[in-house]
């Protein structure tokens, strides 16, 4: 019998040398050498169907889902024979041993290693070390897989890459030019780091707004990887960055997971060494910010690392650093393949302490709180169970009509009375940690520098009240919403206007040409009061539209937009509905400026947020064609974050107030308002600010070793303040008298003199996030929504951008109400 074993061993151990040895070479595949070359995204798709195709039995290749450019998204699942075939039971063992699936493991000796390259379009070497991995895994390191589970992302970011590899392509010279001014090495705007629609997919992690990050999350929580690296690269000075990370850590990150992380880095370090290659490890890639290819996975009980090859979107093939050194992409593959395989290394070496100590992460009972009770407008809390469904995290209604503990919106403790459609989320399921960072008030920093803003708490970005309760909270399973009723014939129909489904259901009617009306005073009928901005859709203005009352339950089911039925012009206290202060909704023709001067981010947030969530036309107008665009054939122009002192000369400054004092509307959001401030005629002004602090008075007393230190003291990283808000204005038609606004940055402006100040902040404490004190010091009475007239028309000034990552959900109908229901006060027929 040992004869026939040792026989059949033999053979299989032919078998896979033989199969190993029949895999092409990515440069056999490709038909020049890696790295000569940039690939395109479906070249590295087509060696990996060949290397599936060649060893079914070692790698399984699936696609989970399209960009929106509709270039496939792919996985690779790269193992032993053995695995392969147990792979559903390995992917089952691994979530009975957290919790998420329920049962016993068989067994918790395979560690899983999540690869994800190429997030960020431009920083492709990444991908070209995907083939190199893979092709090495399989012909090299066969040992390393008897115990691990490889799952490859090659491109996370398709539409970026060929963005960014089809424009260098057909740019470079046919010997490439390292000289760093050649066209070569200057990608045009918008770069190819972003996706389709310009967002930074490292940072969309746990917001998911786009939809590779969407499809990826269903089978990232599927698998829930032991390790996840993702692969990027920076400046072209710098040399290449590995695990551990710098401060701060999150709280909730284990004392294994920082161990592991030196482990790993140590590991590495020695295959540089060897090579004599520069590294740094312990600097600048912190671990706090949630939404990170590195901290969702930490924060889901993973070792989550970034790597950081040198060269990004200006090295192309080859150029010439500040050292003298040309740095080429076969030198960036290399060193991200290096780093690739030995964290399958490390993770091969210790699979079992993974399995083990990645089962205790999930045990959350140390957790300080137990539950968080959010309550408030019914659509935001369905946005946030929208959210928390994205990552599988659970969540109840409570028992009770009133809980207490620490209270959000005052930053003490406090109760909060709740009804039956209030939502409760424990911290004691599979994902507790997660919860935690999710809805903790405030994050805890063990250091102020940090990469990235320290500040996401979802009551304050949702707009809902919330307790954190120390003591669990009694709770029961979700009760089923109710169906709507379907609208009986009547004089008109009355929607609420608080949310972003609201807009959504406004900007369907307008595309399908009913004429609507807004309120811009409450009014009470039918025995309900109406609060300010409520949108009223008559009979008597609709007679164009046949079976009106049919299309518009139609319209009304599909949005699950409640309406209420009046039965009379009339109402019981004024305004009644023919009154000047209930107005037409104008069908907006919206404009934005795109291009050189605009931050592609910002841009591709509200192109984003027109096309996939409000669902309205949008035009963009580059800035090199804006000096004979005839701005007449728009309503209202969107200024996104950004530097247009090129784009807006005096003659096209003069221009934009022309098409201004006859109607037009502009919103500028961020940066977009250094344009105007303290310009002549204009009353936007930066904050006049005196310096009294001591350090600032005396900088260059500043040792050079405390400078980048003491900096921060001037900065704010996404910090949390509550705003006052005149809720009167239409502008803040939504909204109560305070706002919680998400501040980027220390950019400071006056209160108007002449206009409206909507939105401001007189208080400045801090309720999450870091701060400094010198910035601090000049935000009492400064503005954060205003706006100033301009004849006929108006200037819109947005200081903190609402729609920032697209996750600020409570800032949205700000901008919504700044478009339809700000000065409008005419109907274009």
């Amino acid at each position: 019998m040992q004869k026939v074993v040792l026989v059949l061993l033999l053979v299989f151990g032919s078998f896979t040398l033989t199969s190993a040895q029949n895999i092409k070479s990515p440069s056999d595949f490709l038909g020049y050498e890696i790295g000569t070359q940039f690939s395109r995204h479906h070249q590295v798709i087509d060696y990996f169907k060949s290397v599936a195709n060649t060893v079914p039995n070692q790698v399984k290749l699936e696609t989970y889902g399209k960009t929106n450019e509709r270039r496939g998204l792919y996985l690779a699942y790269v193992s032993s024979e053995a695995n392969i075939e147990n792979l559903e039971t390995i992917r089952e063992n691994n979530l009975k041993n957290t919790g998420l699936l329920d049962g016993e493991p068989s067994s918790t000796d395979i560690a899983i290693v999540w690869l994800s390259y190429n997030v960020h379009g431009n920083e492709a070497s990444s991908t070209e070390a995907s083939m190199l991995t893979l092709y090495k895994l399989l012909t090299e390191h066969q040992d390393l897989l008897k115990n691990t589970v490889v799952i490859i992302d090659p491109s996370v970011n398709p539409d970026g890459r060929d963005r960014y590899v089809n424009w260098y392509n057909e740019t470079k010279s046919a010997a490439y030019d390292i000289d760093r001014q050649a066209s070569e090495h200057n990608e045009p705007w918008p770069s190819g780091r972003p996706n389709h629609y310009l967002f930074d997919l490292n940072r969309d992690w746990v917001w998911a707004t786009q939809v590779e990050t969407q499809q990826r999350l269903k089978v990232y929580n599927k698998w829930m990887p032991h390790v996840h690296v993702d692969f990027h690269e920076q400046g072209i000075n710098e040399p290449y960055y590995f695990a551990p990370a710098a401060e701060p850590f999150h709280e909730i990150i284990t004392d294994w997971q920082r161990d592991f992380q030196t482990q790993i880095g140590k590991n590495h370090a020695q295959y540089f060494d060897a090579e004599g290659w520069l590294f740094f490890t312990r600097e600048r890639f912190d671990l706090l910010y949630p939404s990170y290819g590195d901290t969702y996975p930490t924060f889901m009980g993973a070792m989550g690392m970034t790597y950081e090859q040198g060269g990004h979107g200006m090295a192309g093939l080859g150029i010439l650093n500040d050292e003298g050194h040309v740095l080429t992409l076969v030198e960036r593959l290399t060193h991200h393949t290096t780093t690739g395989i030995s964290t399958v290394e490390m993770a091969s070496r210790n699979a079992k302490k993974l399995n083990s100590e990645f089962g205790k992460f999930f045990n959350n009972s140390n957790l300080k709180y137990k539950s968080y009770v959010v309550n408030g407008n019914e659509d935001k809390l369905n946005s946030l169970k929208v959210l928390l469904n994205k990552h599988d995290i659970r969540f109840e209604n409570p028992k009770s009509t009133k809980v207490s503990g620490f209270n959000y919106a005052t930053g003490q403790p406090g109760s909060l009375s709740v009804d039956e459609s209030a939502m409760v989320i424990h911290s004691d399921q599979p994902k507790g940690k997660m919860v935690k960072v999710l809805f903790e008030p405030n994050t805890m920093l063990s250091d102020s520098l940090t990469y990235d803003i320290t500040a996401w708490s979802l009551p304050y970005a949702f707009g809902l009240d919330a307790i954190a309760s120390t003591t669990k909270v009694s709770s029961s399973k979700l009760a089923e919403r109710k169906s709507l009723q379907i609208l009986k014939d009547a004089y008109g129909y009355v929607s609420k206007w608080n949310s972003i489904e609201d807009a959504k259901f406004l900007a369907e009617l307008l595309k399908q040409d009913f004429k609507v009306r807004f309120t811009e005073k409450p009014f009470t009928s039918k025995d309900k009061k109406f609060e300010r901005g409520s949108i009223i859709i008559t009979k008597g203005d609709n007679k164009h539209i046949e079976k009106m009352v049919s299309k518009l339950n139609t319209i009304a089911q599909d949005h699950a937009q409640p309406l209420t039925e009046i039965y009379t012009g009339f109402s019981q206290t004024t305004p009644d509905i023919g009154s000047p202060d209930i107005k037409l909704v104008n069908k907006q023709k919206v404009a934005i400026l795109s291009g050189d001067g605009t931050s592609p981010l910002s841009y591709g947030e509200i192109w984003h947020f027109f096309e996939q969530q409000l669902h309205y036309p949008l035009t963009s107008i580059n800035t090199d064609d804006f000096s004979k665009t005839k701005l007449n054939k728009y309503n209202v122009l969107i200024l996104p974050n950004g530097d247009y002192e090129k784009v807006l000369t005096d003659e096209n400054l003069t221009k934009l107030k022309t098409w201004v004092n006859a109607g037009g509307k502009v919103i500028a959001v961020d940066g977009a308002l250094r344009s105007f401030a303290g310009k002549d005629g204009f009353n936007l002004n930066f904050k006049p600010f005196d310096v009294v602090d001591n350090v600032e008075k005396n900088k260059n007393l500043t040792a050079y070793a405390n400078r980048e230190r003491e900096s921060s003291n001037d900065l704010i990283t996404g910090a949390i303040f509550n705003a006052k808000v005149d809720y009167t204005h239409p502008m803040a038609f939504g909204y109560d008298d305070n706002y919680f606004t998400l501040k980027l940055g220390s950019s400071a402006y006056s209160l108007l003199d002449s206009g409206y100040n909507v939105t401001y902040l007189n208080d400045t404490k801090v309720y999450s996030g870091f701060a400094g004190k010198n910035a601090l010091q000049k935000l009492d009475e400064t503005l954060i929504f205003g706006e100033e007239r301009m004849g006929n028309g108006s200037f819109i000034y947005m200081v903190d951008n609402p729609l920032f990552r697209s996750f600020w959900e409570n800032g949205k109908l700000f901008l919504v109400n700044a478009v339809f229901l700000v000065n409008n006060n005419t109907y274009e027929l």
